[in-house]
């Protein structure tokens, strides 16, 4: 076993929808993530950033190459086992904030809880100290369609730390939302790295919302084109 938290070995996608002759989705990526990184990964629209997100996450499956979780290599999962470590082990942040809107801030954050099995008193005292974490304790009762966009995406944050996940996907966390709000949000991550050793991956079209994380990945054409340390330029 390697001791890395993830590890792909010529990790490769190809849709079958593509026409004959498309270079596939991702092609022979090869990277290790550590244990508590803060990683953003970046590339143009059609680079493979969120095929890769999406491999990691367990919301697809590569057609070629080889993902190990922790050491194990998820091929070897069954149907079970993949939900059980979409659950436990991973956060996931959409653009969209995907809330329920028929359903208060304390039930959304409540939600993945109420999958895994937790009592009921259990899930309303953690959902109110996740909310708490993330700045909106006074908010639990209310609907989603009463929130701005930056306190809905801190709920969809909290929502994410229900199951005390290992890792955070997050796919475009602030393309809805405006600049100060958006240093807002990436400033909750940057804590919530620092204070709970979780790992972050981040998918963002953005460079000064990549200047939050610790190392950069960028994907063009399938392909890594660069794996580095994250050059900071004055951002928090």
């Amino acid at each position: 076993m390697s001791g890395r938290f993830i590890e792909v070995e010529d990790l490769g996608k190809q849709y079958e929808a593509a026409a004959p002759g498309t270079p596939p989705a991702l092609q022979s990526v090869s990277l290790a993530i550590e244990a508590g990184e803060f990683v953003a990964v970046m590339g143009p629209s059609g680079s493979g950033k969120s095929t890769f997100m999406n491999l990691v996450g367990l919301l697809d499956t590569p057609t070629g190459g080889t993902y190990r979780l922790n050491g194990q290599n998820v091929a070897g999962l069954t149907t079970d086992e993949l939900a059980h470590v979409r659950n436990r082990v991973f956060g996931f942040v959409f653009q969209g904030f995907n809330l329920l809107k028929r359903i208060t801030a304390s039930e959304n954050v409540a939600l993945p809880m109420v999958y895994a099995g937790t009592p009921g008193a259990e899930r309303r005292r953690r959902a109110g100290d996740l909310l708490a974490k993330v700045g909106l304790a006074p908010y639990a009762d209310a609907m989603p369609n009463r929130l701005s966009g930056g306190q809905q995406q801190r709920v969809a944050i909290a929502r994410s730390l229900a199951n005390h996940p290992q890792l955070i996907l997050a796919d475009e966390p602030t393309g809805n939302l405006d600049t100060q709000t958006s240093a807002e949000i990436m400033a909750l991550f940057t804590t919530l790295n620092r204070e709970t050793g979780v790992t972050i991956l981040l998918v963002t079209h953005e460079h000064d919302i990549a200047q939050y994380a610790n190392r950069l990945i960028r994907f063009k054409d399938g392909l890594v084109v660069h794996d580095g340390a994250v050059v900071h330029e004055g951002a928090a």
